[in-house]
């Protein structure tokens, strides 16, 4: 019935069937006293990658998820996988494999042997770092910074964007250190300078 209301990904892979919900003293749920799911006879067995796509989307499941051997029937939402993770494979996958695969495939494929497929019919994607412009006079700025330049204009100096803030120090301050410490920040990013 769940497979039919919930995409797979969110489909408990185990259940168990409890006569009374173990409680604490203070009549929370315990769950330390919640026995353990015996999923290995319901598991899938192992099977290993067949070729170099498989082998390597296997490394990129077992760091991103870190666990593992990931054989290429396993599903990545079984094995711990959520978006976010799935989205830090995509990332991966982009770059190991120069090929641009939409975070939906791994919904829709959540084996290595579907994305595998997915991979190979995908289309060329170079992966590029985004690379520090060019040392110029001036930069164009970005739309939120034109709104935020507009607005200062139009409330004559007002203070709306200003994140005013206190840090109290205990104990003895050594200005030197302190000084070291904002020297190195500024150095570091360039829109302090």
């Amino acid at each position: 019935q769940l497979e039919r209301l919930l995409p797979g990904y969110m489909v408990p892979a185990y259940m168990i069937e409890m006569e009374q919900w173990p409680v604490t003293p203070s009549g929370k749920l315990d769950r330390n006293a919640l026995p353990a799911p015996s999923g290995a006879a319901d598991a899938e067995t192992y099977t290993a990658p067949r070729n170099v796509t498989e082998m390597k989307l296997s490394q990129l499941w077992e760091d991103v998820l870190k666990n593992g051997p990931v054989g290429i029937h396993d599903n990545f939402f079984d094995r711990g996988g959520h978006s976010l993770k799935a989205t830090a494979l995509v990332s991966r996958i982009t770059k190991e494999f120069d090929v641009q695969v939409p975070l939906k495939d791994v919904f829709a494929h959540p084996t290595v042997e579907g994305l595998a497929a997915v991979i190979r019919e995908g289309t060329d994607s170079p992966y590029e770092a985004i690379k520090p412009a060019e040392k110029q006079e001036t930069y164009p700025v970005s739309s939120a910074q034109k709104r935020i330049y507009v607005l200062q204009q139009l409330e004559d100096g007002g203070t709306g964007y200003n994140m005013p803030a206190v840090l109290e120090l205990e104990g003895k301050l050594n200005p030197e250190r302190m000084d070291r410490a904002f020297k190195e920040l500024i150095k570091r990013h360039e829109s302090l300078r």
